[in-house]
């Protein structure tokens, strides 16, 4: 049978074995590539183990200030609403010897007025209602009216405010809503 290879593949496969072989009798080469590549694993190990720590304490100081926000996030909130509480208490003081009612509704309205600024302050709105269309994100209907008086749908009393921070109703309105005869 005659042989398939040229001659010119039968030298360049003779040296390839001998590059191969000569690779195999040289383990120094290859423990040196080896330490290489460990060390090389080493470092990029080590330095993942860092970063899977630094994110680790990341996510623990995260949490840490999230809770502390959630613990003390009104407090700046509730020491202007401590000095509407000194001024109820001093009202009250002062009620023990007023006699004249206007006088005392004047200073009920001014705490009043007082408390609200200090909460409109700190986000909180008054959701409109009355006259306005009847819209169920931020009003609840307690009682419905026969009406021609209003278009169908239309808020005809407030029953009780509600109120909203932003976009978060924090109580609805309760309202009287018109409806078709």
């Amino acid at each position: 049978m005659p042989n398939p290879f040229k001659k010119d593949d039968t030298d360049e496969i003779a040296e390839n074995i001998e590059e191969l072989d000569s690779k195999e009798e040289n383990p120094v080469e290859e423990d040196e590539i080896n330490s290489d590549l460990q060390s090389k694993y080493d470092e990029l190990n080590n330095q993942y183990i860092r970063l899977a720590a630094d994110f680790d304490n990341y996510r623990k100081r995260q949490a840490q200030e999230r809770e502390s926000l959630l613990k003390y996030g009104a407090e700046s909130t509730l020491k202007k609403v401590i000095e509407v509480l000194d001024n109820f208490e001093r009202g009250e003081k002062a009620n023990e010897t007023v006699e004249d009612c206007d006088k005392l509704r004047e200073s009920f309205n001014l705490i009043h007025k007082q408390l609200f600024d200090v909460l409109s302050k700190s986000g909180l709105e008054v959701i409109e209602a009355e006259g306005k269309e009847f819209d169920p994100n931020f009003h609840e209907a307690v009682m419905q009216t026969p009406t021609s008086e209003y278009p169908e749908h239309t808020i005809i009393a407030e029953l009780q405010k509600g109120y909203k921070m932003g976009d978060r109703v924090l109580r609805p309105s309760l309202v009287n809503v018109a409806t078709a005869e």
